[in-house]
């Protein structure tokens, strides 16, 4: 599913603009953005977390020189989902083979 997927479904369901709707999300999307570039997790209720999970710093090859790098410690965003979440596409979901 992409975005605009995402968008059509809302406004199909809200009877909205798909440009209102847009706007709408793509200002959520923003705004956890901006929340974990300042340091602050996101929490949905139901839903999950977005969160910021630190990196250490490891050791690393660069395989076409044959060197070894390092490589720092660093930040990355992560999504936790809820256990409410995770229970629902448990017993929803068919397993793929």
């Amino acid at each position: 599913m992409t975005k605009a997927d995402i968008v059509a479904k809302i406004s199909e369901k809200l009877g909205l603009e798909k440009s209102d709707v847009q706007a709408t999300v793509e200002t959520f999307m923003e705004e956890v953005k901006n929340s974990l570039e300042t340091g602050d997790n996101v929490y949905l209720r139901g839903f999950g977390s977005f969160i910021i999970k630190t990196r250490a710093e490891k050791t690393g090859r660069n395989i076409s020189k044959n060197t070894t790098i390092k490589i720092p410690a660093h930040n990355i965003p992560a999504f936790k989902p809820a256990k409410v979440f995770v229970e629902s596409v448990k017993t929803k979901t068919e397993i793929a083979v």
